[in-house]
């Protein structure tokens, strides 16, 4: 409900959630709720990167959702810092999204291209954000998000 409100327009968004809860490929789902109804929702998933880097240390996050009414109040970045925080606990060492950069940059997240990560066109939204600095190095790797991300329209 709260991807399907958060991107009227895109209901690839909430169709990707759906296909990566059922393909059982959800490695953190967070929500955010105010007096009881579920107002924003995070999603964490494997990433797999080429290069030197083993295949469980990073993770993807997205799509982060926040209902209409409920944007600009702080939602979205308190499911973005706990699932950070989450995800440094579970031992995972960096997160990468697709995301305006004006807004993940208070988090930390940078462009991936800067650490030799590459995903298609290297755009500026394709960032990273490192849970413990310095495990990416610059070693010209490619990354792949789960493949029921090419099904999003």
């Amino acid at each position: 409900m709260v991807n399907r409100a958060a991107f009227v327009g895109s209901p690839g968004e909430a169709d990707l959630v759906e296909a990566l809860r059922k393909a059982g490929k959800v490695v953190l789902s967070l929500v955010a709720e105010v007096d009881g109804r579920v107002v924003g929702h995070a999603l964490f998933t494997h990433v797999s990167l080429g290069g030197p880097y083993p295949a469980s240390t990073a993770l993807g996050l997205g799509p982060l959702a926040v209902l209409p009414g409920f944007q600009g109040q702080g939602v979205g970045s308190a499911l973005v810092r706990a699932g950070l925080d989450a995800c440094r606990e579970a031992g995972f060492t960096s997160v990468f999204l697709l995301g305006a950069p004006a807004y993940y940059s208070r988090f930390g997240f940078l462009p991936a291209r800067d650490f030799g990560v590459h995903f298609q066109n290297d755009r500026d939204a394709f960032q990273v954000v490192e849970l413990v600095p310095g495990s990416l190095s610059d070693s010209n790797a490619t990354l792949s998000f789960e493949s029921e991300f090419g099904a999003v329209s």
